[in-house]
């Protein structure tokens, strides 16, 4: 695995940025296709895209390769598992997780690498805005509301969107794979136990949100939804389950 030892080198890979994917043809290309725009527009800063194929049986694999994205497999199922796959081959000195339908706006990453090569932060993640709402107020903007503010006071992450540096990365163990959700969550704590140590900043970026897909709202209804939330705060157990987190793991047809 390689360090980056300077910015001097325009062969230099400054950040990784790593998404994780499991049959993901229909959003994929709009999101590497806005992503390979946002970092063609960074001025001497680069950068590499890794999609981590998650077991996917569907064009996945392809749509990556086509929009110039760097292809790892890794078949055992798993949010953590593919995300670790993808770091540990990541050359960059900065990681970034992306979902495979979320969107990087240039200044939501830009401000990321600012802060990251300022030395005031460690890591972060930003806030999140639906696509769109589907004119459903508790799921489609009440909740996302909710996350928001939970996010700006406790600086937590979602998992559409998270930064940090390699080293620390691999100082905390990357994510748990004994999680099934909320394994973002674990991680940000995990994360910024460590940067308190170093007087570092665990940073929520507000001024550029992360646009992320609504399509869960045209999955589930919204009593499904409150249903499964409510569930892993009463049995927080459940994370540790692929059955029991069958809401982040199974696509109704």
């Amino acid at each position: 695995m390689n360090e980056v030892v300077d910015g001097k080198n325009p062969t230099t890979l400054h950040f990784s940025v790593v998404i994780p994917a499991y049959n993901e043809e229909e959003y994929l290309p709009n999101t590497l296709k806005y992503l390979n725009n946002t970092i063609s527009q960074l001025d001497g800063i680069h950068g590499e895209v890794i999609v981590v194929n998650n077991g996917s049986t569907d064009q996945t694999a392809n749509i990556a390769q086509k929009y110039g994205a760097t292809v790892i497999e890794e078949k055992k199922r798993g949010i953590g598992r593919a995300r670790n796959t993808g770091a540990g081959l990541a050359k960059g000195k900065i990681l970034v997780f992306l979902d495979a339908d979320s969107w990087l706006s240039l200044p939501t990453l830009e401000i990321a690498l600012e802060q990251m090569s300022s030395g005031r932060s460690g890591g972060g993640g930003a806030l999140v805005v639906f696509d769109q709402n589907h004119g459903r107020f508790i799921s489609g903007v009440l909740l996302p509301r909710l996350w928001n503010l939970i996010s700006r006071i406790f600086k937590l992450a979602a998992g559409s969107f998270i930064y940090c540096r390699r080293k620390d990365f691999f100082k905390i163990g990357g994510f748990s794979e004994k999680l099934y959700a909320g394994e973002e969550i674990d991680f940000c704590i995990t994360l910024k136990r460590l940067l308190r140590k170093t007087g570092l900043a665990f940073t929520i970026i507000s001024k550029a949100p992360v646009v992320t897909s609504s399509r869960k709202l045209l999955w589930y209804k919204d009593h499904k939804i409150f249903f499964v939330l409510l569930s892993l705060l009463i049995f927080p157990f459940a994370v540790r389950s692929r059955r029991l987190c069958s809401f982040w793991y199974h696509r109704p047809t």
